[in-house]
Formats: structure tokens, C-alpha cells, sequence
């Protein structure tokens, strides 16, 4: 069977800062989730609800920000893709706290390669698997 080739008109790169602009975490419970995250980087999540949906924010200055999300639709996995957390100057200490959260560590921190960083992997309470960066 032939496949069909499209000609696409060349078009000017987007040439983007980020390729993320927001991210929301899924989780079936929320007080369970918020205080998951909120214990592992030490933070306070403002919430909000409207629409069906529960939302708590991660604090973000002027950078990328994400939510955990309760609601219908919102479903945790272990297979979808898979998000990468900022893990600070060095990941150990977020994910030191993950298994004492309620968590589990699928990965220990790991080295990518001198230039990249290192990055862990984890699951959270909720099911989903994340990943942890830092440079060192």
C-alpha cells in the first residue's frame, strides 16, 4: 500500500522560550495528592474548585506552573507521558521524602551525563510515575 506524501508549505520556525507552558498532575484524592507534593518540596498549595474540578497550584515565580487535578477526566497512570519535575540543586532531597509521603522510588538518582544532569523516577500517591532533574 502507498502512503500518500503530503507538501507541506515550509513555515517559519516558532523559535519558543518553553515547550510547556502548563501541566496538571491527576490524582484521585486530593488531600492525599496536595499532601504528597506539598511534603515532598516543602510547599503550600494554594486550591481552588469550579466546575466539577479541584485544583491546587504549584507556587511558580514567573516560570512554568502545574496544578494537582480531581475531576472527572482526570485519570493518574503509569504509561502516558511521562513529566519531568524540577528536582533543585540536587534531586536527593525532594526524593528523599518521597517514599516517607506515601510515594515510591522507581529509580535512584542517576546520571544522564555531565552537561544534562541527573534525573530519578518515582510514583506518586495517586499512580502516576514522574521523574525528578537536576543538574548536579
Amino acid at each position: 500500500m502507498k502512503t500518500a506524501v503530503r507538501h507541506v508549505k515550509k513555515e517559519k520556525p516558532l523559535n519558543l522560550k518553553h515547550y510547556i507552558n502548563w501541566f496538571e498532575i491527576p490524582a484521585y484524592s486530593f488531600e492525599r495528592a496536595v499532601g504528597f507534593y506539598s511534603h515532598i518540596y516543602g510547599i503550600k498549595m494554594d486550591s481552588t474548585e469550579a466546575n466539577g474540578y479541584s485544583m491546587a497550584f504549584f507556587p511558580a515565580k514567573g516560570g512554568i506552573g502545574g496544578a494537582v487535578v480531581v475531576g472527572e477526566g482526570c485519570v493518574p497512570n503509569t504509561t502516558g507521558p511521562l513529566l519531568y519535575l524540577n528536582g533543585g540543586k540536587d534531586l536527593n532531597v525532594v526524593l528523599s521524602k518521597v517514599e516517607e509521603a506515601g510515594g515510591r522510588v522507581i529509580m535512584a538518582k542517576t546520571l544522564i551525563n555531565e552537561a544534562v544532569g541527573h534525573f530519578a523516577l518515582f510514583m506518586d500517591t495517586e499512580g502516576n510515575r514522574l521523574a525528578l532533574h537536576s543538574k548536579a
